[in-house]
């Protein structure tokens, strides 16, 4: 079923919060992951709000659906959403990255309620989630796996490893999501990594492959039904993304990447997300 304007708008919201969350989590005057976190802010919004099972009062309920952030560096992203959803108290979010805190640069599966593996040392999260979609067939359990992936971090080899084997095993419970937002960590991808064609490559090892605009939640909704519905080959959908979106001044900038805002872009950006 179609989303309705409501639920549109309501999503929108969220993912506007998230971003807030992100933006705060940083501060001022401190490197932080601002536009990979941001480019997937739509995503998670509608993954956790809207398409998966899980309980963040039982973070580990079995029947829940898993989701791997590949893009580990991301981990900014993960944390708002994890924190809307209640998994952990808003106070946890000031820590970040301090000695101690539960919410450290890259995701901790020991110490985050919500979080299903430690991810980071990119290209390995396809390959974990394909595990835990191995898994689910073997024990007979009907929950999806979702993995999100970055455009630049599909260089690594690993991730096509994980491609074949997930083609191969048929895990059709599996929907991949690349965050093809163009831009790595000191340029775009077409400049330093180019990792295109991407559909073409990804049907080569026999996968069901949509494209989606990343930032539509209709648009990525229609796109999650249809691998919902996909049987014997797992999915990915090309999802695609701007950098740092939400903050203009940020938008489609390496800089951004793992960048510092100064004083006036900080309040800038929570002005602009409020």
């Amino acid at each position: 079923m179609p989303l309705t304007e409501n639920q549109i708008r309501e999503f929108g919201l969220t993912a506007r919060k998230l971003r807030q969350r992100i933006v705060t989590m940083i501060g001022p005057d401190n490197p932080g992951h601002l536009g990979g976190s941001c480019s997937i802010a739509d995503i998670l919004t509608l993954l956790y709000f809207h398409r998966m099972r899980h309980k963040p009062s039982d973070p580990k309920w079995p029947g829940r659906d898993r989701f791997i952030l590949s893009k580990g560096h991301a981990a900014l992203g993960l944390y708002s959403v994890l924190c809307e959803c209640g998994y952990f108290s808003p106070d946890e979010l000031a820590t970040i990255k301090q000695l101690g805190s539960i919410l450290q640069g890259h995701p901790d599966m020991l110490k985050v309620p919500g979080v299903e593996a430690n991810t980071g040392s990119l290209g390995q999260g396809l390959s974990i989630a394909c595990g835990i979609a191995m898994a689910g067939k073997i024990d007979k359990l009907d929950y999806r796996v979702y993995c999100i992936m970055g455009d630049g971090e599909i260089a690594e080899g690993q991730i096509w490893e994980a491609s074949m084997a997930a083609s191969f095993y048929k895990l059709d419970n599996l929907t991949a999501i690349l965050d093809k937002n163009q831009v790595m960590a000191t340029g775009t991808v077409l400049e330093r990594y180019d990792t295109n064609p991407h559909k073409e490559k990804w049907l080569a090892d026999n996968w069901f492959v949509i494209e989606a605009d990343g930032h539509s939640f209709a648009d990525m909704d229609n796109a999650l039904e249809r691998a919902a519905g996909n049987k014997g080959k797992p999915t990915i959908i090309i999802a695609h993304t701007i950098k740092g979106k939400g903050i203009p001044f940020a938008e489609g900038k390496a800089a951004f990447h793992n960048g510092i805002m100064n004083q006036e872009q900080y309040r800038e950006a929570l002005e602009i997300l409020k």
